[in-house]
């Protein structure tokens, strides 16, 4: 009996050493994986660009940028999940609607442009499987019917509240300069 006695002690003993070895463990892993967002199971590359400017220019450097990443996480034998929020001015770039009278009109610059920038979108969303949302704030705000918009691009209630949820899902913000 004392032997089973004295076992079973020496197992408590050697429980309550091994549980303040490993709380210590637990929480500063704990800790870790709080500072550090959400932990994907995979290497998907997760990435979310932001559009709420006017400029062709610079919607152009955006396709370019979004093309790229695909193109190196395709050489790196990566999956992708790309998208695309139009918010603001960036409905510029998902309708031919002039927008006129809107503080989105198109301008010289965007109509010279417009076609060859809605062929990229499009060939992103067709073939490199890019999610485009648009902001529906801002298309009511202009009342622009939804039939004006360019195929395959999803209306979302707010822009900045789709942003922050992917985001808060892992996602990588860009917002091309």
């Amino acid at each position: 009996m004392t032997t089973i006695s004295s076992f079973l002690g020496h197992v408590a003993t050697m429980a309550r050493r091994i549980t303040r070895l490993i709380t210590p463990l637990m929480a500063a892993t704990a800790l870790a994986l709080s500072v550090q967002g959400p932990v994907q199971a995979d290497d998907t590359q997760r990435v979310v660009y932001h559009v709420d400017f006017a400029d062709p220019t610079r919607y152009s450097a955006t396709l370019t940028s979004i093309n790229n990443l695909i193109n190196d996480a395709e050489q790196k034998l990566l999956p992708w999940d790309v998208h695309l929020v139009l918010v603001g001015y960036g409905i510029r770039f998902a309708t031919d609607d002039p927008l006129e009278g809107t503080p989105y009109a198109a301008d010289e610059a965007l109509n010279e442009r417009r076609a060859e920038l809605k062929g990229r979108l499009q060939t992103l969303i067709k073939i490199r499987n890019v999610k485009v949302h648009l902001c529906d704030f801002t298309r009511k705000e202009i009342n622009l019917p939804e039939d004006k918009l360019y195929e395959g691009i999803g209306l979302v209630n707010s822009g900045v509240a789709k942003i922050a949820d992917l985001q808060r899902d892992g996602y990588a913000y860009l917002k091309i300069q």
